[in-house]
């Protein structure tokens, strides 16, 4: 397996923003060695030129209910496929989004319930579908579903998704690091895991050593921690 940083751009009222653990009332503009300004297309241009393959988006406009970007990550997917979280609650609206965009995101932060991951990961060719279990100070977060571990990890294997992300919003944008023992409860499922949250450059070297080689970055990336690794 080969080393994959996937950029992540989470966008608010059309730009990129950037902040701390999930508290996305206190988001403000990105700042990234990438470009000078935090307009999202701009900046996936630079990202582009890196090399990376793919980008991260989270419309936390859309998450939030508020309003979408979904126009903005089209362009963006012409320059570099998206993976994109709109914070969807069911299989509605999926077909629309995925002439969008490459992979569609379901999260466990949106989604209403779990017959509805079945029914996407059903309906929906899997090639274009992740997983997203969403972690908050050390729980699954969801709006709409209660679940623990135990259930997450049966619902994986009973649904058997190609991609799962595990994303601990409660520290992303933090670089603390990640909790090696929630990440070590996934290890040995039958599909790609791909990590966020807090991610630094330590981190990134010793989870290969483990086999994990996907890892979703937003702040180290941004502010250049990781340019040794590119």
């Amino acid at each position: 397996m080969k080393l994959m940083i996937i950029p992540v751009i989470d966008i608010k009222n059309g730009e990129a923003v950037s902040g701390k653990s999930g508290k996305r009332e206190t988001y403000t503009p990105l700042k990234t060695v990438f470009n000078k300004s935090s307009e999202p297309i701009a900046i996936a241009r630079e990202l582009k030129k890196f090399g990376f393959s793919r980008i991260y988006i989270a419309d936390l406009d859309a998450i939030e209910g508020k309003s979408s970007n979904l126009q903005i990550a089209r362009e963006i997917n012409k320059i570099i496929p998206v993976m994109f979280d709109s914070g969807i609650k069911n299989s509605i609206g999926i077909q629309k989004i995925l002439k969008s965009v490459d992979k569609v995101i379901v999260a466990t932060e949106t989604i209403e319930n779990f017959d509805e991951i079945e029914l996407i990961f059903s309906t929906f060719p899997k090639q274009n579908l992740i997983l997203s279990i969403d972690i908050k100070d050390g729980n699954i977060l969801g709006k709409h579903i209660k679940a623990d571990f135990k259930d997450i990890i049966e619902k994986i294997e009973e649904i058997n998704p190609i991609e799962v992300i595990l994303l601990d919003i409660s520290r992303v944008g933090t670089e603390n690091g990640v909790d090696q023992e929630l990440i070590n409860s996934f290890i040995g499922l039958d599909t790609d895991l791909i990590l966020g949250g807090g991610i630094t450059l330590e981190d990134i070297t010793k989870l290969q050593s483990l086999g994990l080689e996907n890892f979703l970055v937003g702040t180290a990336l941004h502010s250049g921690s990781l340019n040794s690794l590119l």
